[in-house]
């Protein structure tokens, strides 16, 4: 019985391990898309070509926004703390659905 119940729980965390590296992989794809995130026209990324340099490298996001709450929020509408930004309103305008946000977020707080 230890042993099926050892089972159970291995299996159970090779799953979630594994729909968490499709999340990542899928945030990683969106964040590089040209049409969708952008987020490499001007944030540094480990591993991404061609980056720019006019936003904080998204490697520090998981340390600034540890809440992903909060950096799904500001990644979706980033006037509400600085009504100056220059980052486009990503949610709020619908360039990203609610559930594109989340990758996003999942392949932020992966860096």
């Amino acid at each position: 019985m230890r042993t099926l119940s050892a089972l159970v729980l291995t299996l159970a965390a090779i799953t979630t391990q594994a729909a968490e590296s499709d999340s990542i992989a899928e945030g990683r794809e969106i964040a590089a898309d040209r049409n969708r995130g952008n987020c490499y026209s001007c944030h540094m990324a480990d591993g991404a070509q061609m980056t720019g340099n006019g936003g904080p490298p998204l490697m520090q996001m998981q340390m600034r926004f540890p809440d992903r709450e909060v950096l799904k929020a500001q990644i979706a509408d980033p006037r509400v703390r600085n009504p100056n930004t220059v980052m486009p309103p990503y949610g709020a305008h619908g360039i990203l659905t609610a559930r594109e946000l989340e990758l996003v977020v999942d392949y932020i707080h992966s860096l």
